[in-house]
């Protein structure tokens, strides 16, 4: 393995040891073949604007990698640990759809997207690290017909929007996790009355000096 491989390598088994994720050698090989192929596809597709390996690495994986602890624990008290099904809206890169699908295998997962080169990613990815349970759709979230029992997004719209869009894509029983910067007051604060914040969670991502934070909402009219 070549010195700089080796580098992030040391660098993600860090992240992830401070992140506490259990992680197979598996698993950390293929987030960081995932991360080779952003590199690649980016000086073709411009996929994202971060070009360096090492603030991939921080900026993308593990901001991503910040959300299965959180979201792990949601599936285990909502006793979905097995087969839950789970949304990523506006996917891009596939961030956090790919990752999560990598860290949780027993999820389903299907990114969602509109730009047709990001969708195209994904279904390489997928193919390339060997992820039967990712899927991607090249479409708009409104016309997404199947249900989820999470919908995320990260960085993707206002909640007011991402929760308009997707309301027909939640289960019965479903949950939205928005993956935030600083805690979004304003946008808490414009969120429809038939939407609810449950639970604020703020994450700590390993090498990155910027806030970060998850907000959990759902259907108000559930009980």
């Amino acid at each position: 393995m070549p010195a700089a491989a080796r580098d992030l390598l040391a660098k993600l088994k860090d992240g992830l040891a401070a992140l506490q994720l259990g992680l197979s050698d598996q698993q950390a090989s293929q987030l960081l073949a995932y991360m080779d192929l952003i590199i690649k596809w980016t000086r073709v597709y411009n996929l994202t604007a971060v070009r360096d390996p090492a603030e991939i690495l921080t900026h993308h994986l593990l901001d991503s990698l910040a959300t299965v602890s959180p979201l792990q624990r949601y599936l285990q008290q909502a006793d979905l640990e097995q087969g839950s099904r789970f949304l990523d809206v506006g996917s891009g890169a596939g961030l956090p759809g790919v990752v999560i699908a990598i860290c949780c295998p027993s999820v389903t997962v299907t990114c969602v997207d509109t730009v047709a080169k990001k969708t195209a990613f994904i279904k390489q990815a997928a193919l390339a690290l060997k992820l039967p349970n990712l899927t991607v759709l090249h479409a708009r979230v409104e016309t997404v017909t199947q249900r989820f029992d999470v919908v995320s997004s990260r960085a993707f719209a206002s909640l007011a929007d991402f929760t308009a869009w997707s309301n027909h894509a939640l289960a019965p029983k479903g949950i939205w996790m928005a993956m935030k910067g600083k805690y979004p007051a304003d946008e808490i604060t414009a969120l429809p009355s038939n939407v609810q914040v449950f639970h604020v969670e703020h994450l700590t991502v390993p090498c990155l000096d910027a806030e970060r934070c998850i907000i959990w909402m759902r259907p108000k009219t559930r009980d």
